[in-house]
């Protein structure tokens, strides 16, 4: 009886919540990225359109989802009422009370726009209801489920035999490419962790927080880290192949430097510019360690919409964050940036399964794997992918295993 009462009084707090605010402008701040900011203008607009009766002020402002929360968790009391993020950063987000629990008394805010949160659960795929939850609560709206990359390319420059290993495609730039590369960003533990995963290594997070890595050992499958690091390294000593820092593959793209290009969904639309009707795209090549042809690995994922637990107004933001993220605006977001929907409809439009884009993830995708890493691994895995792009390691087996090493240590070194 106490349970159903505190539902209920949860339930008429959230309305007369809404009642009191009526009279007032509602001002929200919504951050998103820089890919992005058209779409949600135009979804900002049609929300307001929806609560006529009620006048908001509502900001928009860029904030790449790679970077979302490194940016919230300097000052969450200062970040957006509404964000995006990557599904793999939800842990920590939770801990520093980023994240609206959706599953408790703000969930009742959904019932002006006559939703539910088991609505958002039964609408989107399970595997990004999963990615949006931590210990059985759902702390996050998704927003889409193609948050993973693989390999566009020039058709015109390469064939499909060109494409299948990095030593081809890297050939393929040499000989027929112009000048332009193949690019691909290192300095990231998120994009260099694809080679390892490919090989059998793993990383995972332990319950006090800490990361766990196997890198700097011998994998499942027979190959060691020196292996792979190797391989890494003679890629990016290649002529043709250009390491582009985190966070400027769309730039690099839009000026035509390149001919191939390691991304994903949400940059589509700007490769088809650059290559015209050579838009390709594909699984990521494979590699040799030793002796082994490895595919490359990718990590898969989604990305979500949550709402700051410092937000003032909470009630509002939880329903913008829904509406922005429903069917209609995950089809929107598809027709505007080609991002691939978690939305179960939105993924039933047969324009979404003739992509190319989202038909080469849907290839990278059984090679993915879910990222599950502490705030430890970030800063370190980044150096290490950038020493490799600078060719600061030597090659030799004894100088890797010596930077695998300080790379395992760094990681899953204890949080202080």
């Amino acid at each position: 009886m106490k349970k159903w009462t505190s539902l209920l009084l949860a339930a008429l707090l959230v309305l007369a919540m809404f009642a009191t605010a009526s009279a007032d402008t509602i001002a929200l701040t919504v951050w998103g990225a820089e890919l992005d900011q058209n779409f949600i203008a135009e979804r900002v607009e049609a929300f307001k359109a929806l609560y006529p009766d009620q006048t908001f002020e509502i900001q928009i402002g860029v904030e790449s989802e790679s970077t979302a929360k490194d940016t919230v968790l300097t000052d969450p009391t200062a970040a957006a009422d509404v964000y995006n993020f990557a599904s793999d950063q939800l842990t920590q987000l939770v801990e520093a009370g980023a994240l609206i629990n959706l599953d408790s008394d703000y969930g009742q805010a959904l019932q002006l726009a006559n939703r539910s949160i088991d609505d958002v659960k039964a609408e989107n795929v399970p595997a990004s209801i999963d990615g949006a939850t931590k210990d059985g609560k759902l702390y996050a709206f998704p927003n889409s489920f193609d948050n993973g990359y693989f390999l566009f390319y020039d058709s015109t420059v390469f064939s499909e035999d060109d494409v299948k290993s990095w030593d081809s495609l890297l050939a393929a730039a040499n000989e027929k490419g112009a000048g332009r590369k193949v690019g691909m960003t290192l300095a990231s533990g998120w994009y260099n962790a694809g080679f390892f995963y490919g090989a059998g290594f793993t990383t995972g997070l332990n319950d006090d927080g800490i990361t766990t890595m196997d890198w700097n050992g011998t994998s499942p499958d027979g190959v060691t880290g020196v292996q792979v690091v190797q391989a890494m390294l003679k890629i990016a000593s290649d002529p043709a192949f250009m390491a582009i820092a985190d966070g400027d593959i769309s730039n690099q793209i839009a000026s035509g430097n390149l001919c191939a290009v390691v991304s994903g969904t949400w940059d589509a639309t700007a490769v088809q510019t650059a290559f015209g009707d050579g838009y390709a795209a594909t699984k990521l090549p494979t590699y040799m360690a030793g002796d082994k042809e490895i595919q490359t690995g990718s990590v898969g994922g989604g990305k979500l919409t949550g709402v700051n637990g410092f937000s003032k107004n909470a009630g509002w933001a939880v329903v913008l964050a829904d509406f922005l993220t429903n069917e209609e605006s995950q089809a929107r977001h598809f027709e505007t940036n080609e991002i691939g929907p978690s939305n179960i409809v939105a993924q039933g439009n047969p324009a979404v399964g003739e992509n190319l884009a989202i038909k080469a993830l849907g290839e990278q995708s059984a090679y993915a794997v879910i990222q599950t890493v502490g705030g430890k691994y970030w800063d370190a895995t980044g150096s290490f992918g950038e020493q490799i792009a600078q060719g600061t390691i030597a090659s030799d087996d004894a100088s890797v295993q010596a930077a695998l090493d300080a790379l395992v240590e760094g990681v899953t070194a204890a949080i202080e």
